[in-house]
């Protein structure tokens, strides 16, 4: 798997994310703050002051909305944990929760779908700053009034806040908004079910790049790593599953559903799925190709036969095939509904049996006439195409000789089956010479 450097990682993801206003800076919210960790425990009340019992948790709902509102609070009445809906809470601060209702449900609190409890499920937990692009713990929540509701605004992630809820009373229970990172820019992962909880930023980690993302996932641990792969696009998870580490990698896919696996490694470059595929137990790779689509999985199979250390081994067969009777129109078309996939250098043109003729660069597209046919374009220099047998070596040196972005893999017949890339050929050459590098296999290459 690739691996990109971590220069800079802060400052794009500041770039992406800092755009946003904060609520935390508007002085009505701050001065409004009530930590979660210092409400837990205290006396809940009606009007009136009597007790009506303790506070146990507080609810929150999760769906498209940047910062969940407070759904309803759990009270330890009696001996019963009972549920009290948000919309009875007519006073919130941190001394004080007074209810506007002393009507109370005496049946024990059942989590519904799409509620988290903080106390529970966050607090001490494992999330992602997406603004800072790291991974932290939760030392506390703060609530406050947004949009006319109580809101989580922020996670307190200092240690005197760890000190502060380890050891009551050891510190003020004041809030410290310096140390609290806005819930916009906050992914909060799973709960004790498993089940995933975000606070709106997936499409901040969208924008992030793979390899950041690859950074996140490897920082957390456990079911926290999948429960961040749930959370992206499938497409993005799959790109930054490539650009993990493996032994990060094959642990993280120990840890997913054999379904969610297959869905994942079905969505990455064929060579990178292959490679990963090699490295797991037979048993759980036949339980992930037993979850996948019948065609990749035969596809993908028969990568895996291939020694690593021939051409074959080491192939992406993701590449776009034409015909010479095709117009360049058409090749461009092909081209662009494929722009998402890494095979934007052209098009490989076949003849009627489906025999390789020419691969024929996108540069050489766009200044032909779009209904100009493939043939007309078709001539020297033609591309350099090697056996799928090939030894690696002699990869290396028609690559050297090529200096092409990629080569054809052809089969027996003059078929193209598949094609190498430069970062592919890179990739080979680190796994098997991980301190003598590129230079050390051969010059051509230093």
């Amino acid at each position: 798997m690739k691996k990109a450097p971590k220069t800079g990682i802060n400052t794009v993801a500041k770039r992406l994310v800092g755009r946003r206003d904060s609520v935390l800076e508007r002085k009505t919210v701050r001065d409004s703050l009530v930590s979660v960790a210092g409400l837990i425990g205290r006396p809940v009340v009606d009007q009136s002051g009597r007790r009506i019992g303790k506070l146990v948790d507080v609810v929150v709902r999760h769906g498209q909305e940047t910062y969940p509102p407070v759904s309803g609070l759990i009270v330890k009445v009696g001996q019963s944990k009972s549920f009290i809906n948000g919309a009875r809470i007519s006073k919130l601060t941190q001394s004080q929760i007074v209810l506007s209702s002393t009507r109370i449900n005496l049946e024990e609190y059942q989590r519904r779908a799409g509620e988290s409890l903080l106390d529970a499920d966050v607090l001490d937990h494992q999330i992602v700053d997406v603004d800072g692009l790291r991974v932290v713990r939760s030392s506390d929540l703060y609530l406050a009034p947004l949009d006319k509701e109580i809101r989580v605004v922020g996670v307190d992630i200092s240690f005197r806040s760890f000190i502060r809820r380890i050891f009551p009373g050891a510190i003020s229970r004041r809030p410290t908004p310096e140390h609290v990172i806005d819930w916009a820019t906050v992914a909060s992962l799973a709960d004790d079910s498993g089940v995933v909880r975000t606070s709106g930023s997936r499409t901040v980690l969208s924008q992030l790049r793979p390899a950041d993302i690859a950074d996140l996932i490897e920082d957390l641990s456990g079911r926290e790593q999948g429960a961040l792969i749930e959370l992206l696009d499938p497409e993005l998870a799959a790109d930054a599953l490539e650009e993990m580490e493996d032994d990060e990698l094959i642990s993280l896919l120990r840890g997913l559903s054999a379904e969610r696996a297959a869905e994942l490694i079905s969505r990455m470059e064929p060579d990178e799925s292959a490679e990963v595929l090699r490295d797991l137990a037979l048993e759980h790779r036949e339980s992930i190709f037993a979850s996948m689509d019948v065609t990749i999985a035969k596809q993908l199979r028969n990568l895996i036969a291939f020694d690593e250390k021939i051409a074959g081994g080491i192939m992406t067969t993701h590449m776009l095939i034409t015909h010479e009777g095709d117009t360049v129109g058409s090749a461009l078309k092909l081209l662009l509904e494929n722009r998402e996939r890494d095979i934007s250098d052209g098009v490989v043109v076949v003849d009627a049996r489906g025999k390789l003729v020419d691969h024929i660069q996108i540069i050489e597209l766009v200044g032909a006439k779009s209904g100009d046919l493939l043939s007309t374009l078709i001539g020297p220099p033609y591309p350099t195409a090697v056996h799928v047998d090939t030894p690696l070596q002699e990869v290396i040196e028609e690559f050297a000789n090529n200096r092409g972005s990629s080569i054809i893999v052809i089969d027996d017949k003059n078929k193209p089956v598949g094609r190498i890339l430069a970062d592919d050929l890179v990739d080979a050459l680190a796994t098997d010479h991980p301190v003598r590098g590129i230079s050390g296999v051969s010059g051509a290459l230093s």
